[in-house]
């Protein structure tokens, strides 16, 4: 039996989320479907993370034990033939027996989307959170310096996150592109609580609309307080952009919980 790794780009305008919900439709479910009919009996299947209902992803890793041995080629041109329009696999691997897509990433990037354009963007409904007033980018620059590092985020943790703790490291964030027509936002860490980027975006964007200075950002870091800062940014702004490895599975214990 081999254990088969497959990157997935989706997209969650329709879905619950990635996990099986009863609810609704969820990612997880397109996809045990699929392979359900690929390869004649259910799997169960495992992923790098969960994301929330409306994210989006380009580089969701999960992965699954095959009851039949197949060429790589199927889990990736067969599979897709089977999947829905917005879910596809772009690449397909057979790893250790003893991988976990969960507890063997060392790191995620995100990506966030703002439109701020002066009207609304049909195209970008879907993908982008829509900020109508100008942004002050090199305000929201300054004020994401302080986030690099290893920090308490608890001001960034969703009010029913489950993580043991909140402290986590972010290695990179960058906040680049135009006023007036597209700013990204790019958060990159070992690890993550529930919502963590979605808050980070939107306490940034406090400052980009000029309603809070560049240090107040770090005030809220420091005080720990949910409620002190911005609200959360809409998911469908967000994507996983990629899951990163190394040789082996994390040995520091922390889970990646957004």
């Amino acid at each position: 039996m081999a254990r088969v790794k497959l990157v997935l780009e989706y997209d969650g305008t329709n879905y619950v989320g990635w996990q099986i919900q009863q609810n609704g439709a969820s990612v997880q479910g397109r996809v045990q479907l699929a392979l359900q009919k690929l390869l004649g009996e259910p799997v169960a299947l495992w992923a790098a993370g969960r994301t929330d209902s409306g994210v989006h992803a380009r580089g969701q890793v999960v992965a699954f034990d095959s009851p039949r041995q197949l060429p790589l080629k199927a889990y990736w041109m067969g599979l897709n033939s089977l999947l829905p329009e917005d879910i596809a696999v772009v690449k397909a691997e057979e790893v250790s027996p003893d991988f976990d897509p969960r507890r063997w990433a060392r790191g995620k990037r995100y990506r966030y989307l703002i439109s701020n354009r002066r009207s609304r963007s049909p195209g970008r409904r879907h993908s982008h959170w829509e900020i109508f007033l100008p942004l002050a980018l090199p305000a929201m620059q300054d004020a994401a310096k302080c986030l690099i590092g290893k920090h308490d985020f608890s001001a960034f943790r969703a009010a029913d996150c489950q993580a043991a703790h909140a402290l986590r490291e972010i290695t990179r964030v960058d906040v680049t592109g135009t006023v007036g027509d597209e700013i990204t936002v790019v958060v990159e860490g070992t690890a993550f609580l529930k919502h963590m980027v979605r808050n980070i975006v939107g306490t940034l964007a406090e400052v980009g609309r000029g309603r809070q200075p560049p240090s107040w950002v770090k005030q809220v870091l420091d005080g720990q307080d949910r409620t002190k800062a911005g609200s959360t940014a809409p998911p469908h702004g967000l994507s996983l952009e990629e899951v990163f490895y190394g040789d082996g599975p994390r040995v520091d214990g922390d889970q990646h919980d957004d």
